[in-house]
């Protein structure tokens, strides 16, 4: 699968566990990191341990097993890492507290409009 294609399925697994804010950053042109970002925003722990269990399982099925994650027991962020595509996912207050979209305010926002439900 190509970086955009791990990213839109991501972003579509996302979706339909109703994540909130969903935002993917492009960030191939300003880091090694990954090609993309994408950050969410969840309503509880649980919904966030809930969103990380859909993505592993659709991309998985795809054949893009995480190589790593991190958070998944403190449950205020959790970090997936695709290779191609880092996840981010945070309660409210954890998202506003670190502000990743400032810190990575060099890479560019995609449109994500056309893989929502909504």
């Amino acid at each position: 699968m190509t970086p955009q294609e791990v990213m839109e399925a991501i972003v579509r697994a996302l979706d339909s566990k109703k994540a909130r804010d969903i935002t993917v950053l492009k960030t191939d042109q300003v880091s090694v990191l990954a090609d993309y970002f994408v950050l969410c925003t969840a309503g509880s722990t649980t919904q966030i341990k809930t969103l990380s269990d859909e993505t592993g399982k659709a991309l998985s099925e795809l054949g893009e097993a995480p190589l790593r994650s991190e958070g998944y027991r403190s449950g205020g962020w959790v970090l997936l890492d695709f290779g191609c595509v880092v996840v981010h996912l945070f309660l409210q207050e954890t998202r506003q507290f670190y502000d990743l979209e400032r810190l990575w305010s060099d890479a560019p926002r995609v449109d994500i409009a056309h893989l929502l439900t909504e």
